[in-house]
């Protein structure tokens, strides 16, 4: 997650069962963080050991499916309410109710008197139109967290049936740049932002019957699709690639002020948690990443966008929390989030701090940015493209504003902080890891092996949870593939005549025995 944070300290394999605040002792965010780390993973344990992979409540499970094919109309989904479990997943599709509204005409005591005028309304003059009754089910094109988009080919549901609907289930950090009421503005604009938040993401999205390589499509049983689906989900989510990384003395430590031990390997002057994160996915001839020294909490909510000039509600609260000259990039909004297709970074040319603008080097992209309720805002990046060659001959150049993936070498970031991708990666966009690096050791918090070697790791996220709906068929049919529960609870039998003599008898022996024990 993309928040303000000295580390991430759960790791499911200690089986810590909890965490002991001991008296007079500083208060970390690791120690709360881990705290509710392990209360949900096993409060999610439990649910998927209970009811399975997925499943829902049996009278009230979400999810349900009804395909609706338009003549003329693009070809959409119904999604019924109700809720549905996702490896012990809670995930909702119950659409709130809008709120009503105090209509101050009648709150005035006078129906049809005008609360200004005290007069009525004109003689004959027709009512109002009722609104529109509120829609009670989502649909495929406006489910709240997919954004799909009408005019994207690629959004429309495929023309060739069958194909399966599944519901893909994932987790995001939101903090109050993109959720205000996150904020307590009692605190005043001067304080950060408090605590963050999770989020629960599901997208109902289709998935081609080619992609599940079924023997015959067309004629499959609910058996074989769920089957096809499972292999299918297992290699989507299986991690394809692993990192490893270090610190190592820089080449040019001797030039350094002394700001750190000498012997230190990791030369930063501060305390900082690195953020090595995939921007473009692919082989390593394609992939790309990103880093941040801060963990990619460094944001700026927008007020305006000029072309390729953009008005922020604020440049930081700091020189370590700003926006500068040079600085790379990402125009972020909730949309662009969800659906995790990444656009090239951009590089900050110019800066007004008095009208706290920025000029950027190219106008961001037209699906980003430019709707003021999907809270867009820019997100700061801390690599930098130079021409020099850095230790060991890895190359940092940038591909659309983020640094190319080279296997098998280890890349210089700063400070002496090193990463190394493994060879034959398959890497996904949003894959990342973090890197704890403390100035008291002069090194970086890394998993090693007996001889101190670096361990190669899969990402730290995103864990992404994948569920079939339902199998939809060339006649418009819909094979329901969900599994529902029913509660665990029953009524108690009724005790019989026997069992009640039993019980009877039982406490007499008891009194018996008690009467005749001694006096001490």
């Amino acid at each position: 997650m993309h928040a303000d944070l000295s580390r991430l300290t759960f790791r499911p394999g200690r089986r810590y069962s909890a965490v002991v605040a001991q008296q007079g002792r500083v208060q970390l965010d690791a120690d709360a963080n881990e705290q509710t780390a392990i209360q949900l993973h096993q409060a999610r344990t439990l649910a998927a050991d209970l009811i399975g992979q997925h499943g829902g409540p049996s009278g009230d499970a979400g999810f349900h499916i009804r395909f609706k094919g338009g003549s003329r109309d693009l070809d959409d989904l119904i999604i019924e309410g109700g809720r549905y479990y996702v490896d012990g997943i809670l995930c909702d599709a119950t659409r709130p109710l809008p709120g009503a509204a105090v209509d101050d005409e009648a709150a005035d005591g006078a129906s049809g008197t005008s609360a200004t005028s005290g007069t009525s309304g004109t003689e004959g003059e027709a009512d109002p139109p009722e609104p529109d009754e509120p829609p009670a089910t989502w649909t495929y094109w406006d489910q709240p967290d997919a954004y799909r988009d009408p005019e994207r080919p690629g959004d429309r549901l495929p023309e060739q049936r069958p194909f399966l609907v599944a519901l893909k289930v994932w987790e995001r950090s939101v903090t109050a740049a993109e959720d205000p009421a996150l904020r307590e503005v009692a605190l005043g604009s001067a304080m950060p932002d408090t605590a963050a938040r999770v989020k629960v993401v599901w997208q109902v999205l289709p998935v081609e019957s080619a992609a599940l390589e079924l023997e015959n499509p067309g004629g499959a049983s609910k058996e074989q699709v769920g089957k096809a689906f499972g292999a299918w989900a297992r290699k989507a989510t299986a991690p394809g690639s692993r990192l490893a990384a270090r610190a190592e003395r820089p080449e040019h430590a001797d030039q350094d002020p002394c700001l750190v031990r000498p012997d230190a390997r990791y030369r930063g002057p501060e305390n900082q948690l690195y953020r090595v994160e995939i921007h473009e996915g692919g082989t390593a001839k394609e992939a790309t990443f990103k880093w941040s020294r801060e963990n990619g909490s460094v944001v700026f909510p927008v007020d305006e966008l000029d072309g390729s000039w953009v008005e922020l509600a604020s440049l930081g609260s700091d020189d370590k929390l700003d926006l500068g000259v040079g600085d790379l990039v990402e125009f972020v909004d909730t949309a662009y989030t969800s659906r995790g297709e990444p656009l090239p970074l951009l590089r900050v040319e110019e800066a007004d701090l008095p009208g706290r603008r920025v000029r950027l080097s190219g106008e961001p992209e037209p699906g980003v940015g430019r709707r003021p309720e999907l809270r867009p805002f820019l997100r700061r990046w801390d690599h930098r493209e130079t021409t020099r060659r850095p230790r060991k001959g890895a190359a940092a150049r940038l591909k659309r504003g983020a640094l190319k993936v080279e296997e098998g070498r280890w890349l210089p970031l700063e400070d002496g902080v090193e990463v190394y991708f493994a060879p034959d990666g398959a890497y996904r966009s949003g894959d990342h890891w973090l890197i704890p690096a403390r100035t008291a050791t002069g090194s970086v918090e890394w998993p090693v092996n007996a001889a101190r070697k670096p361990l190669l790791q899969p990402p730290a996220g995103i864990q992404t949870h994948y569920a079939p709906l339902a199998w939809v068929t060339a006649e418009q049919a819909e094979l329901d593939l969900r599994m529902v529960f029913g509660p665990l609870a029953g009524p108690a039998p009724a005790a019989d005549a026997p069992a009640l003599a039993a019980e009877a008898e039982a406490a007499a022996e008891t009194r018996s025995r008690e009467d005749a024990e001694p006096e001490a």
